[in-house]
């Protein structure tokens, strides 16, 4: 490491620089060659969770993507941790889930050695510390909820392993146009048609404003008699039909310059096979 005071010096109150000097020169040393440093990499989803008066609803919607590419319209982001609590997922898909399959295995073991049901609080505290002890390198952003012996609950963890505790919560790339649904519309003790219909306008705001967000909304409500996943509650960003013929005769586009280039093959080795018709 590269240090900014001599060894003989005494460490002084405030904070220390050092590492970014180290990153520094370690950028530019890599540049020589070639190589560039990593960095975050940027995800998109919009993941929701409010508590109501009987319980927690979360809601997350379908879209996954691989940097400018959708990689699939229904991916499930809510996961199951225990009977009455469950957890949305944002960031790394594979990150997430595994975490939350990790999670749930050991929230059973830990009810089987107990002999009493989990407490939100515990799931908690469990994934933040998982999630600090790799640094954020585990690039998932989780909204936990769930109902137990003290209560509705809803919490908000970030990859380094901090964490909120509010009445609504949002996460992803389109968080920023759903909390302002929140922040419009909640209110204490809502009843359970009026935060469904909430959570679902929160999803859609995050949808229709975000790109990285998109197809369908998914709802799980959580209350003291169990959970229920409304899977595919809505579908909002639905085909359009297409009005006019775009169709063209050839010739239409000009070619303006045309290269032909030979490839000189050489065959190393040729097997036929006989397709079987019957």
């Amino acid at each position: 490491m590269i240090h900014s005071r001599k060894p003989s010096e005494s460490p002084t109150g405030g904070f220390s620089f050092e590492n970014s000097r180290r990153n520094t020169v370690l950028d530019s040393s890599l540049s020589e060659f070639g190589y560039k440093t990593p960095h975050a990499r940027k995800t998109g989803t919009t993941i929701a969770g409010v508590v109501f008066k009987d319980g927690v609803i979360l809601g997350a919607d379908t879209r996954a993507t691989d940097d400018m590419v959708v990689a699939t319209k229904n991916c499930w982001k809510i996961h199951y941790i225990a009977p009455k609590i469950y957890c949305c997922g944002a960031g790394v898909a594979a990150d997430a889930q595994i975490t939350t399959q990790i999670l749930a295995s050991n929230v059973e073991l830990h009810t089987l050695n107990t002999g009493r049901p989990p407490l939100v609080a515990m799931v908690t505290r469990q994934l933040k510390q998982m999630l600090f002890r790799y640094q954020g390198h585990i690039s998932s952003s989780l909204i936990v909820g769930g109902v137990d012996e003290t209560g509705a609950h809803l919490y908000s963890i970030y990859p380094h392993g901090s964490y909120d505790k509010l009445p609504f919560l949002t996460m992803g790339s389109g968080a920023s146009a759903a909390v302002s649904v929140f922040e419009d519309r909640f209110k204490p003790c809502m009843e359970l048609e009026e935060a469904k219909k909430l959570v679902r306008d929160a999803i859609a705001a995050g949808i229709f404003c975000d790109l990285g967000s998109g197809s369908n909304v998914d709802l799980c409500v959580i209350t003291e008699a169990g959970a229920e996943n409304l899977r595919g509650y809505e579908q909002l960003a639905t085909k359009g039909k297409r009005e006019g013929v775009y169709r063209y005769n050839p010739g239409t586009t000009t070619v303006l310059t045309k290269t032909v280039t030979p490839l000189s093959l050489d065959l190393v080795d040729e097997c036929v096979h006989t397709m079987d018709t019957e």
